[in-house]
């Protein structure tokens, strides 16, 4: 069982919050109190007093870090931390699972341009952190390589890891598929260049016409920027314009 022992008034209800919103059982008690019996992993704050009993496991947090204390708290619960292992379905929106051990312990489905400090953020305090992009959607899945250059990163063959959504999962695939992502062995990569198709391309200016308020059209030079990640659709445009 989980116990919430600070003083700290702030982590205290972070804390509390995330674990109700988890449906974790847990306790409370004051610093320094004795701990109920099953009690095995403590969530504190670093300047309150320790557990005397030797057997349970301590995490300390800030109310700032709180979600990852509880994730702490819940990786030692089941029986050990686990190695951080971020998925990645790439795409215009890509999914992504963050897995500690096999657990999961936070998911997401954010724009291409805010991916990687979403993924920088959750690996931020893991010690020796993966992370696994799938390699379908090239263009932004090497994008997302690319700029991950501070991360171990692994390509997965993405081959069939898109579940059968049933009725009322609609819209959750990428993130399904993230997860499934995160649980197959890839090959590590340092960065993938990837030369756009001529269909690539074309999906690109056509998008730049779709969104423009001219009837604007960019022209190849520019959709290759677009490709590699340099400008968004939008820029482009803007650049086009200039």
């Amino acid at each position: 069982m989980i116990v919430v022992a600070t003083a700290d008034f702030e982590l205290y209800h972070e804390v509390v919050d995330l674990l109700r919103d988890r449906g974790v059982t847990f306790t409370t008690v004051q610093p320094g109190d004795d701990l109920p019996e099953g009690a095995s992993v403590v969530v504190a704050a670093p300047d309150d007093p320790a557990p005397t009993d030797a057997d349970v496991e301590r995490v300390t947090a800030t109310a700032a870090d709180a979600r990852r204390a509880v994730d702490e708290a819940l990786a030692l619960l089941r029986g050990g931390e686990g190695r951080t292992v971020v998925g990645v379905d790439p795409g215009t929106r890509p999914g992504i699972a963050v897995l500690s051990g096999e657990t999961v312990v936070a998911a997401f489905q954010v724009p291409l341009g805010d991916a990687v400090d979403t993924i920088r953020r959750e690996v931020e305090d893991a010690v020796d952190p993966l992370v696994r992009v799938g390699d379908g959607a090239r263009l932004q899945g090497a994008r997302l390589v690319n700029d991950l250059d501070d991360v171990t990163v692994e390509l997965v063959d993405e081959t069939g890891t898109t579940p059968y959504l049933g009725t009322g999962a609609r819209g959750m695939g990428d993130v399904l598929a993230a997860v499934n992502i995160a649980r197959l062995e890839g090959e590590a990569v340092d960065s993938r260049e990837i030369d756009p198709t001529a269909g690539e391309l074309q999906r690109i200016k056509d998008r730049s016409r779709e969104v423009s308020t001219d009837d604007r059209t960019i022209d190849d030079a520019l959709a290759r920027r677009v490709a590699a990640g340099d400008l968004t659709v939008e820029e482009a445009l803007d650049e086009h314009r200039d």
